[in-house]
């Protein structure tokens, strides 16, 4: 295992990019073939989803569009428990399949309050897509549909995710290292 120094913290090799990417192919496969004739509507959270949303839509085999938000809950490697949103949703949901693509769900606060909000402008479905799901931790009985992989509560970095800004072009998925 190779490890990485991100600022202050040490960080171990837990998931390779091959293994991350035979996973968001399965993933591409099982969603193309769940919604074909929907057209659905990925809808990416940004920051952390950008590269997740970016290569799940390159593997899709049906017709599909792609939109961000921008939510944000946390601040260092802890979440502060609010949802604020900072960037919205400029698309009209009405009728639409719409697919929330996530990095990392814990709490599962977040998801509940975009579930929520999707839900007042009349999509016709909406599914949660998400890299990353930490089942111990989660507080909110949420559908997660789509789940490339279940981890345990520990703080991770790369293919997107970040400390503190940081570690986000990391191709593998490396995990924080109690010293």
């Amino acid at each position: 295992m190779s490890r990485v120094t991100v600022k202050d913290k040490t960080f171990e090799t837990s998931l390779t990019e091959a293994q991350i990417k035979a996973r968001v192919k399965e993933l591409a496969r099982q969603m193309s073939a769940d919604l074909a004739g929907t057209n659905p509507l990925l809808l990416g959270v940004l920051n952390g989803a950008f590269i997740f949303a970016a290569d799940l839509m390159r593997e899709m085999t049906i017709p599909c569009e792609i939109s961000f938000v921008k939510l944000a809950s946390y601040q260092g490697t802890t979440s502060t428990g609010k949802v604020k949103e900072v960037m919205g949703i400029n698309e009209d949901l009405t009728g639409r399949t719409v697919v929330i693509v996530e990095d990392i769900v814990d709490t599962g606060q977040t998801m509940k309050s975009m579930v929520e909000s999707i839900g007042t402008r009349n999509p016709a479905a909406v599914h949660i897509c998400t890299l990353f799901v930490k089942p111990d931790k989660l507080k909110e009985p949420i559908d997660i549909r789509y789940a490339a992989f279940s981890i345990p509560n520990d703080f991770i970095v790369g293919y997107g995710l970040d400390y503190d800004q940081q570690g986000r072009g990391l191709r593998e998925i490396y995990t924080l290292v109690e010293e």
